[in-house]
């Protein structure tokens, strides 16, 4: 009895051992067969991601990349960048055209940081230079598809030195460079996109072409807009000739965005921001700022300090009594490039639109002391109000028949700070007043007061606002604003 029992403890204890053996074995088979397949998912992902950008680059090499008019477009822009004060007349369009046939600057490179033995930042199995490369490679096809000329600075999964690679861009007169890169965090919860550019080289217009590109990526993903960075060590912004900028399109340490990022539909949507941006730079809307009731002693010279500071040209719509008080003032609007126009002599609306004649004899008298003070003979001019006001409206149609008769151009505008109505607004307010009335367009004339201090306060800001525009002073060449 005591031997039978024996022999089922270790019958028991047998078949006790063999399901566990079977059930490590079983383990076993499972974690060999998972390893298998994550190491199939790993090389068919990295796979992919080379077809992707393999892809993006033949898609890139079939278009037909239509320069000819692109060109025209670039070398205005790099004559505005280098100090122009617009189109006089049909001149520059025949100098830039024949620019573009003697072969200027057109090729935009587009850098995909990092690559081959230098992999950038990683986060788990995530590579930086591989994100880098597909969506540099949609940057080119986007680009491409617009008209331009453009390439990346390294082909394929290839270690170049990043000196190497601005060089050869310098070398080859290139008209931009964007270099794109992945960001990373001991902060796993900071995201968002940064754009880097040289801010101490104001030359080359690098932070406009910063600006332009974070925000039209910003806008095409919806990702959080960190912040323009000014630095002047790095590589890419300090050694290129040409307007130049890096720009960090995520954090690979952010878990969320790092999932945004290893997707097609991501990743094309930063690329599409980025060929936004460079277009928007290259074919820039146009601006025509305009000052009234000037000059002043406190806030006109300010003005042209900040105007000077940033290479943009203006326009001016003087009184004749403020110019024979402050000729000297007067003197350097035109001095510095800004074009000048009449706005009366004497900001009375009551006489001044007392009839025709009231009128004609109170810009003549502006008019004379705009010549005796700068020696312009301007034909601009600018009704005080504006040309349709509550004022005016009986003799309106009799002015504006007169003074075209002696070949003078009225301007309005279609956008303001509204730094005139009344109320002490703000310098922050009189910006988002220009902003909410600019609407987008294509032209604008942008209405402002140089005797306002806080008009003079918000200048600066007012021009960062507008990334989008290039400043132009008005001529009789335009077609004019007019309600």
């Amino acid at each position: 009895m005591y031997g039978r029992r024996q022999y089922r403890r270790a019958r028991r204890r047998r078949e006790e051992l063999k399901f566990y053996l079977h059930r490590i074995l079983f383990g076993i088979s499972v974690l060999c067969i998972i390893i298998v397949f994550a190491a199939v998912a790993f090389k068919t992902r990295k796979a992919t991601q080379s077809v992707e950008a393999a892809a993006a680059l033949m898609q890139a090499s079939t278009v037909d990349v239509k320069t000819a008019a692109k060109d025209a477009a670039m070398q205005k822009q790099a004559e505005f960048s280098k100090g122009g004060n617009g189109t006089q007349d049909g001149q520059n369009e025949e100098s830039t055209a024949e620019a573009s046939r003697d072969g200027q600057a057109s090729l935009i490179v587009i850098d995909p940081g990092h690559g081959g033995i230098d992999g950038g930042c990683v986060s788990g199995d995530v590579v930086e230079k591989e994100i880098n490369r597909m969506i540099a490679a949609r940057v080119v096809v986007k680009l491409r598809n617009m008209g331009y000329q453009a390439e990346l600075a390294r082909d394929g999964d290839t270690y170049v030195d990043k000196l190497e690679r601005v060089e050869k861009a310098n070398s080859r007169n290139a008209l931009l460079y964007v270099s794109i890169h992945q960001n990373f965090c001991e902060d796993d919860s900071v995201a968002g996109i940064e754009t880097w550019y040289d801010g101490s080289d104001t030359s080359r217009d690098s932070g406009r072409l910063a600006q332009l590109i974070q925000q039209e990526t910003v806008l095409q993903t919806g990702a959080v807009s960190r912040e323009l960075v000014s630095e002047s060590e790095l590589c890419v912004t300090s050694k290129s000739n040409m307007p130049s900028c890096l720009i960090e399109t995520g954090f690979l340490s952010n878990r969320e965005e790092r999932g945004r990022l290893i997707t097609e539909e991501y990743r094309d949507q930063l690329a599409e921001g980025i060929a936004r941006g460079v277009d928007r730079y290259l074919n820039p809307r146009t601006m025509y700022l305009t000052f009234d009731d000037g000059p002043s002693e406190e806030n006109t010279d300010r003005i042209l300090d900040i105007l000077q500071e940033r290479n943009v040209k203006a326009t001016f719509f003087v009184i004749g009594e403020y110019v024979r008080k402050y000729p000297e003032t007067a003197r350097r609007i035109v001095r510095e490039g800004h074009a000048i126009g009449i706005h009366c002599d004497v900001h009375d609306y009551k006489t001044l639109y007392a009839s025709v004649d009231s009128y004609m004899n109170d810009f003549q008298k502006a008019y004379d002391t705009v010549y005796e003070v700068t020696g312009v003979e301007t034909k601009l001019f600018r009704f005080p109000g504006g040309s349709v006001n509550a004022f005016n409206r009986k003799v309106r149609n009799e002015i504006i028949e007169e003074m075209e008769k002696k070949g003078f151009i009225y301007y309005d505008w279609n956008a303001s700070l509204e730094d005139a109505v009344g109320k002490e607004y703000s310098a922050e307010r009189l910006v988002k007043n220009a902003v909410d009335t600019v609407l987008d367009r294509e032209r604008v004339v942008l209405l402002a007061h140089d005797r306002v201090t806080q008009t003079a306060d918000a200048l600066p800001a007012l021009l960062n606002a507008f990334p989008e525009y290039r400043m132009e002073p008005l001529t009789v060449q335009l077609e004019p604003v007019q309600f």
